[in-house]
């Protein structure tokens, strides 16, 4: 696993990389726009709105799809938002929506970004914490309970890792060890009590954590991985959530399993998926077909989902789950009732479905209803329920389309 000390300056460094590959940021052409392609993607401006129409295709190193909203790091290091606003998450000192991109503010060193429910979390390349949007529970971590609708600076520490804004709690590495603050109500801190931390709180001494995911919806947990490997659940278990063989919910970190070869893990809103070092795929909590396992039973363990050993990254949304596989090909299932799968179709699959015949992906970010993804040329996508990218607030969005920036 990547050791902690190198993870704080991987988002700039990414997109350095990025840059240096793909040189200038010339106009990318938006795909075949071939409408009966399933999956294809269209081109054009969609995802720009300003009238003659005159876009850049936004050139991204990171993105994260939240509940409703979407936030962004350009290849220069700018923060980028648009979508649902109404309690200040995107950033940009309003409540009002954004049907595009609108940068936040001039810095060009942001280096990674997290977005929960109703906030953001994010850090920079100096490692400094950053929150905004709705600060109920404190889960901004700045000591108060009032919104920001700014970026506002949580402490004044400079060796932040990494971070993950759950819909009323967040979680952050420092060095190995793990902190959490805002809402506690199913001990989705870890800090073995039911009580809110309005600043960020140690869990525990231990200064092996890797990396950490909080449910950014009312599931309330939070799943880790060590560096030796082990994975660990806490907060909220109904219907199995946790992984940990029962429904009973844990206020400290609890092992899950004796595995020591887990390499990434994603919680969402109903189940939590994660990828073992030998690239295979494994699912648990309460389905709707999200696991991927054929079915819509619960599981209450890690349950392995088919034989394939290529999966390179997976991203659990609510009630669907999108992959990308190591040959660059982009994988989705669960409820697809607004799209959020990019099959050009709104029907549910209970198994991994390949979307579309593109093998580019490079990442990719599932939110409540809508995903966005980023291909190996910084080309940013996205689709599913359409008010997070256009004026329609009622538009399925099926295929992806490509973001750009208004001129």
């Amino acid at each position: 696993m990547l050791k902690e000390n190198t993870i704080k300056k991987a988002g700039l460094m990414f997109c350095i990389i990025f840059m240096m590959l793909i040189g200038a940021c010339d106009p990318v052409s938006g795909g075949n726009n071939n409408p009966g392609g399933g999956g294809e993607e269209e081109s054009g401006c969609t995802v720009c709105s300003s009238d003659p129409c005159t876009c850049t295709p936004f050139l991204a190193c990171q993105v994260s799809a939240g509940y409703g909203y979407t936030v962004a790091i350009e290849t220069n290091g700018t923060l980028w938002a648009w979508g649902s606003n109404l309690l200040g998450n995107l950033g940009d000192g309003t409540t009002d929506d954004r049907t595009t991109p609108i940068k936040i503010g001039n810095e060009t060193t942001w280096a990674s970004v997290s977005a929960g429910r109703t906030h953001t979390v994010a850090i920079k390349t100096d490692g400094t914490l950053w929150a905004w949007g709705y600060n109920s529970y404190g889960v901004l971590g700045d000591g108060t309970d009032t919104n920001r609708t700014t970026p506002t600076m949580i402490g004044s520490d400079t060796t932040w890792a990494s971070v993950s804004a759950g819909e009323g709690h967040t979680v952050a590495i420092i060095d190995g060890t793990l902190w959490a603050w805002g809402k506690n109500g199913n001990g989705q801190l870890g800090d073995g009590t039911d009580t809110n931390r309005t600043t960020p709180t140690m869990i525990g001494s231990d200064t092996t954590w890797a990396s950490v995911s909080a449910s950014n919806s009312y599931a309330n947990r939070t799943v880790a991985i060590k560096k030796d490997g082990t994975l660990w659940a806490w907060g909220r278990n109904e219907h199995g959530k946790l992984g940990d063989g029962t429904t009973t919910d844990r206020n400290t970190p609890t092992m899950i399993g004796s595995d020591t070869t887990w390499a990434s893990v994603s919680a969402g809103g109903e189940h939590t998926v994660a990828i073992k070092t030998d690239g295979t795929l494994w699912a648990w909590g309460h389905s709707y077909g999200q696991l991927g396992d054929g079915t819509q039973i619960d599981r209450t363990t890690p349950t392995k989902i088919g034989n394939e050993t290529t999966w390179a990254s997976v991203s659990a949304g609510y009630r669907y789950t999108v992959a990308i596989k190591t040959d660059g090909t982009l994988w989705a299932w669960g409820q697809n009732n607004f799209g959020q799968f990019g099959d050009g179709t709104q029907f549910d699959r209970l198994t991994p479905t390949k979307i579309g015949s593109e093998t580019t992906w490079a990442s990719v970010s599932a939110g409540q209803y809508h995903t966005v993804a980023i291909k190996t040329d910084g080309t940013l996508w996205a689709w599913g329920l359409s008010g997070r990218l256009s004026n329609d607030n009622d538009t399925a969005i099926v295929r992806p389309v490509q973001v750009k920036i208004p001129q």
